[in-house]
């Protein structure tokens, strides 16, 4: 069993799977290879002077697995509740996960399929987000959710931000207290 499900590899569920990997956490990192991101040329995302989407999100990718996240190609279409967490169904396998993280970007079918509440979206082009507290969290305990999908802005500074936040606070509550990740810089 995972103890974090991140269902999106864009920059909100990559930069989720960095800090809960990161953290120790066993993290499996599910996406389907659709990000919007992909079509995207950023030139306004700190610490990069330029990028293509692609490129931005291969790294993400990277960088995840380089802490030991299990990153899975595949179309989650369900999740269902167990006794010790959820499983969660794709076209490539069942995982079962304490936590997920719905970092599903523009797309809010899942969660409208298992019951999370969602709400109408305020940024252009965005119809349905999920509806969180400002924790992230969803109304079906243990179920989370960040970025775009979450009614964040969906430049990929401030979704790949909301994927950290999100994941600093499922890190705390599987800690019982408040995660902070921060590396000092070595010196010789």
């Amino acid at each position: 069993m995972y103890d974090i499900a991140i269902i999106g590899a864009g920059p909100a569920g990559a930069s989720a799977a960095i800090f809960t990997a990161k953290a120790g956490k066993k993290t499996v990192l599910i996406d389907n290879d659709k990000s919007m991101t992909k079509r995207a040329w950023i030139e306004n995302h700190y610490g990069v002077v330029e990028t293509t989407g692609p490129d931005l999100v291969e790294t993400g990718k990277k960088q995840a697995a380089k802490f030991g996240a299990e990153l899975v190609v595949g179309q989650a279409t369900n999740i269902e509740k167990t006794e010790n967490g959820f499983r969660i169904q794709t076209d490539n396998g069942t995982f079962e996960a304490k936590h997920v993280i719905l970092a599903t970007g523009i797309a809010v079918d899942l969660a409208e399929k298992i019951g999370v509440k969602t709400k109408p979206g305020t940024e252009p082009r965005i119809k349905t987000i999920i509806d969180v507290d400002e924790n992230g969290r969803t109304n079906i305990d243990g179920i989370w959710a960040a970025g775009t999908a979450a009614g964040v802005s969906v430049h990929t500074i401030i979704t790949a931000g909301d994927g950290a936040k999100v994941a600093i606070n499922v890190i705390s509550e599987l800690n019982g207290e408040r995660y902070v990740d921060h590396d000092v810089l070595k010196t010789k």
